[in-house]
């Protein structure tokens, strides 16, 4: 079972998650909510989680193929509902930039399996949200 406890930092939202190995993460709310910024918002977290999750697997997939991998960098954009609470994902794109000399097509498949098949954190997002990923290979 994975647990994760969160403390309050200040008076307002900023709150620090902690797991049990101590390694940390701080959210905030934006100042528009009444927070300060004080860390990444719950839903930008979910997106990192998304790229986080599939960084994994992409890099032990190309390391089983013995590509020759670099660098790996993923920006992961969100579009949510519009005027709903909760407002959920409805679109999430992942830009894989892939850096070394790798194989394009490998790189392609390795982030398809990653996506479409292993990554937990889109599989659980693709309940709400379409997603899409896109792949630059840099030599």
């Amino acid at each position: 079972m994975t647990k994760i406890e969160l403390s309050r930092v200040d008076e307002n939202f900023c709150m620090e998650a902690v797991n049990e190995l101590g390694n940390k993460i701080v959210m905030d709310g934006s100042p528009a909510d009444g927070g300060h910024d004080g860390g990444m918002r719950p839903m930008q977290v979910l997106l990192a989680a998304m790229g986080g999750c599939s960084a994994v697997d992409v890099v032990t997939i190309l390391r089983k193929q013995r590509e020759d991998l670099k660098d790996l960098k993923i920006t992961v954009t969100g579009e949510r509902e519009k005027d709903k609470v909760p407002a959920l994902y409805t679109e999430v794109h992942a830009h894989f930039k892939i850096f070394g000399n790798v194989d394009k097509d490998r790189a392609e498949k390795a982030v398809a399996l990653s996506v479409g098949k292993y990554c937990s954190v889109a599989k659980t997002l693709e309940k709400s949200a379409k997603i899409t990923y896109s792949v630059e290979v840099i030599n």
